[in-house]
């Protein structure tokens, strides 16, 4: 059976997908996925995400990272396959559907996706620099005083296989940047590196893990109630979190925003 797929990416986060509204891809073959996403061998991707139909709103995404297991949300699949919809003309440049944390809305234009995410009514400060959150994926934040003197891979790998996380956990290293022209909250930038769970690597976007530490940032710096946008530049490029803060530790109408990108369309088969 020959199977059509696509290749998107969003600030670097690369993802294999495909129109699977016949359900005919195998999606509980875990092997057939991690050697798709393999980069040698394979097509080469950070994940796969199906384009399922749903019954209540205008699609449903499936997803599994590299290693080939059905994981949690990924933000920057969602905003990839927001634009996947709209390529199908299955959607306009407004949606709603459903992924594994439940139902989100999307605007997208120009091939710039808005992402609203879940709601936060929790969020873990274990020291002055380290918090537990979860934005649809499970994050550690960590922050240093530079991004560039971590490796980021080994050091990440380390932290989620520890005993606390059995079923390990996404690691975030965040660098608070100083605004020259204004240094008020509303303007907040941030440096960040992600070691991703299931991946097991260190991925050039990670869009839970963006979300995740624009909202540590926020918290840490104890500011209570209001509306921001927190820029983040990854190594893949620029992302922005948009969202309105109502406590230390809730946050909610929260926005990942950037860019997407078809890159290739192609074929195999199984």
């Amino acid at each position: 059976m020959k199977i059509e797929f696509y290749k998107y990416q969003g600030t670097g986060n690369d993802f294999i997908i495909i129109d699977d509204r016949d359900e005919k891809f195998p999606f509980e073959n875990v092997a057939l996925i991690s050697y798709l996403c393999e980069q040698k061998f394979g097509i080469g991707a950070d994940g796969l995400i199906l384009l399922r139909k749903s019954e209540q709103h205008d699609f449903k995404m499936l997803y599994a990272n590299s290693d080939g297991k059905p994981s949690s949300m990924c933000g920057n699949g969602g905003r990839c396959i927001v634009t996947f919809a709209k390529h199908l003309n299955i959607i306009g440049e407004q949606t709603t559907f459903e992924a594994t944390d439940g139902v989100h809305e999307a605007i997208v234009k120009n091939n710039f996706v808005e992402l609203k995410m879940n709601d936060v009514d929790d969020l873990n400060q274990l020291n002055n620099n380290v918090f537990e959150i979860n934005t649809g994926s499970p994050h550690l934040v960590w922050f240093v005083v530079s991004t560039e003197e971590y490796d980021v891979k080994a050091t990440g790998s380390n932290i989620q296989t520890m005993p606390e996380y059995p079923r390990g956990i996404n690691v975030n290293f965040v660098e608070e940047l100083e605004n020259v022209e204004n240094k008020s909250l509303e303007f907040l930038q941030l440096n960040i590196r992600t070691y991703e769970r299931g991946v097991e690597d260190e991925t050039l976007s990670c869009g839970t893990g963006a979300t995740a530490a624009a909202l540590c940032a926020l918290s840490k710096r104890k500011k209570i109630e209001g509306k921001y946008a927190v820029t983040l530049f990854t190594l893949g490029g620029e992302l922005i979190v948009k969202c309105n803060m109502t406590s230390y530790s809730s946050f909610n109408n929260i926005w990942l925003c950037g860019p997407t990108e078809k890159v290739f369309k192609g074929e195999f088969e199984i």
